[in-house]
């Protein structure tokens, strides 16, 4: 049962908000200040910061300059190997490995792929980004290993250090390079660095995991047995979490490779992700999209080796033939195909893979065929869907846009039917759902970059309190005030309305589509691997489409964003549905339910803790889009980051994507600490 207590303050905490949210808005002309937060009240944390860096980067320079020579070395060390071995080898090498992760299947879908990045003359630059991946691989698991054990070990500094692993993975990958640039330099070590900081968190938190789920009668038995605490980490604890432990290496191998195209921005080592950028820039959208395909096989690739193993370790299974023969069995193919290559008989260095020009006219063709319907999408999103969440109904309909002008009678209509729904269900013992009703109105009549800046702190903070009391309410207050100060709040906004534009469409359509795949085994095979690819693929490669068909702006970011944060939503849907009690189920269909009845009644509010995870899942992945969507023609934070960079100002980079990651993370702990609530709830 929830506390009567805590329900009333939520309750007069959204009046509260609604009261203040009224009044701002009918002040908003006699007071400038509600609507625009002065300049002058700003405080210049972007400034401090460049102050900042400069001083260590004076006290520290001949140190990172050693560093970044360091981490070049080995670098360009495996790249100069990997280019002296014929492609045969390596693809006899690579197919070797698949096979014994993944078994025939794997292994042949491994020898095409490698086929294909041959003979498409992508092989050289594929090779560099391996190199990359290959040293910031070890870095990433290596600190992240020692995070993890911290974390298992010593609570408080679990305390400390998960907030910081939270940053890591919300902050926006510009806003790493921003600093390092300062610091190290432009060249790939500066890419190297932020994918190693973008990987750490996966393996410390899986490394946490699994030492966390070590039974503890086993460390009664090691100290039984008299082993130090040395040797119990080592000989018992390790081998136990071995199966999380490579399930860490598989999320942490996908983390460093979705960086590749990141880390091409500061360019230098002429990668594949290189290849996609230079080639987006130039509109080459069959080069961009070929390039971007190679990017997402050795994802692919790399996600299913990893993951055999972790099976393997899982199951302590292991492959009938020992790892020694097969190592010696494999080394001498490679050998002999070697010795064929220099012979000339297995070279094939003249076929070409090469549809980017049929690609490219393919493209304009059918643009210029279905310019009327794209054009058509992309006006009736914008006019009737994105600029209303953006500038509010009081703005966007208009004679242009809705064929109507919103009249001040039209007006008080809208405000007379807000009021009436409002009061029906206070009169039904719903006045927080009245409360929010208003809220909402109020909301879709000024949208989010027309509502004043207080209204949606206070707004914020209530929904904050509600969730998870003073603490969240607290974490909301501190965020938002930080981002109005450091003269963010326009930018931010900006990207809550892209952010919030997707998210709703997401819960409608993804969560319809996961109800769908639920209910019909046929469309769950069918989206299937539709929702593997979207959740391999490199978030830049999923613009390749978008900018082919409707050019850089708002819809092209709403549209990207979506890409990227619609799997999780079906995904949770699906599976929270499916995992609804049959008992339940049985108990629904006895009493008479109708199909939708029992999906209304039974299956939804069963699943509901699932759906709520897919939500914030979804939210998460859109707000780690926004730095991306800046690339389409997105303003908000996103942009901020990516000027930032453009003028190596890394104060103005931190700071934006500080507030990315903040508004994330309080977004994570709100719908962590509801989730919570709802489930003591349930229990009681």
């Amino acid at each position: 049962m929830a506390d009567p207590l805590h329900s009333r303050r939520a309750l007069l905490g959204f009046s509260g908000a609604a009261a203040l949210t009224i009044v701002a808005l009918l002040l908003r002309g006699q007071i400038p200040w509600i609507l625009t937060f002065p300049a002058q009240w700003t405080v210049g944390f972007s400034d401090l910061i460049n102050v900042a860096i400069a001083v260590l980067v004076d006290l520290a320079s001949p140190l990172f300059r050693a560093m970044s020579t360091l981490l070049e070395w080995p670098m360009r060390a495996i790249r100069d190997g990997l280019q002296a071995v014929p492609w045969q080898v390596l693809t006899a090498g690579f197919v070797a490995v698949a096979l014994r992760a993944g078994g025939a299947k794997l292994a042949l879908f491994c020898a095409v792929a490698c086929v294909y990045i041959q003979t498409s003359g992508y092989w050289v630059e594929s090779l560099n980004s391996l190199a990359l991946v290959s040293v910031a691989f070890p870095l990433s698991v290596l600190a992240g290993l020692v995070m993890g054990v911290v974390m298992n070990k010593s609570r408080r500094l679990s305390s400390v250090l998960t907030p910081t692993l939270d940053f890591m993975q919300t902050a926006p990958a510009f806003a790493y390079l921003v600093p390092l640039i300062v610091l190290f330099g432009f060249g790939p070590v500066v890419g190297l660095i932020a994918s190693a900081i973008y990987a750490i968190p996966p393996m410390a938190r899986n490394t946490k995991l699994g030492l966390d789920l070590v039974p503890a009668d086993l460390h009664e038995v090691a100290a039984m047995t008299g082993c130090s605490p040395t040797k119990r980490f080592w000989l018992v604890e390790v081998p136990t979490a071995l199966p999380q432990l490579l399930v860490g290496l598989n999320q942490t191998i996908m983390a460093v490779l979705s960086m590749v195209v990141f880390a091409a921005i500061i360019g230098g080592f002429e990668d594949i992700g290189w290849e996609v950028l230079r080639t987006m820039r130039r509109a080459q959208f069959g080069e961009s999209l070929m390039a971007g395909v190679i990017i997402t096989l050795i994802a692919i690739l790399l996600d299913r080796v990893t993951r055999g193993f972790a099976l393997q370790a899982r199951s302590h299974t292991a492959p009938a033939t020992p790892l020694g023969r097969y190592t010696l069995v494999t080394g001498a193919l490679m050998a002999v195909i070697w010795g064929l290559s220099l012979t000339g008989l297995a070279a094939a260095e003249g076929v070409r893979f090469d549809p980017a020009g049929q690609i490219n006219t393919f493209v304009a063709d059918l643009s210029i065929a279905i310019g009327g319907f794209t054009d058509g999408l992309k006006n009736g999103a914008i006019y009737y869907f994105l600029l209303p969440v953006r500038i509010g109904l009081e703005k966007a309909i208009s004679p242009y846009t809705w064929g109507i002008a919103f009249t001040p009678a039209l007006q008080a209509v809208y405000w007379g039917l807000l009021a009436l729904i409002a009061v029906a269900l206070a009169w039904r013992r719903s006045v927080m759902g009245g409360v929010v009703v208003v809220l909402i109105g109020i909301f879709l009549f000024t949208g989010t970059t027309g509502l004043p800046w207080p209204a949606m702190i206070a707004i914020a903070a209530a929904i904050g309190f509600w969730a998870g009391g003073w603490r969240i309410a607290g974490l909301w207050l501190g965020t938002l005030g930080m981002i109005v100060l450091s003269g963010l709040w326009a930018p931010a906004m900006f990207s809550v309305y892209i952010c919030l534009s997707a998210i709703v469409f997401c819960i409608i359509v993804g969560g319809g589509i996961g109800v769908l795949a639920a209910q019909f085994g046929v469309i769950s095979a069918l989206i299937r691997p539709v929702l593997d690819l979207l959740q391999t693929i490199p978030p830049f490669v999923l613009l390749i489409p978008v900018v082919m068909f409707f050019q850089v702006g708002d819809f092209s970011a709403f549209l990207a964003i979506i890409s990227y944060a619609i799997a999780p939503m079906i995904r949770y849907t699906e599976r929270g549905l499916r995992d609804v009690p049959s008992e339940m189920i049985e108990a629904g269909i006895s009493t008479g339910c109708t199909p939708l009845q029992l999906l209304f009644l039974v299956k939804l509010p069963t699943a509901q803790r699932q759906i709520m995870l897919g939500i914030n899942q979804a939210i998460m992945y859109a707000l780690a889009m926004l730095a991306v969507a800046a690339l389409v023609g997105s303003r908000g934070l996103g942009q901020e980051v990516y000027v930032a960079l453009g003028k190596a100002d890394a104060g103005l980079g931190i700071m934006a994507g500080c507030a990315i990651a903040a508004i994330a993370i309080c977004v994570d702990r709100t719908f962590v600490s509801a989730l919570a609530g709802q489930q003591g709830t349930a229990s009681t």
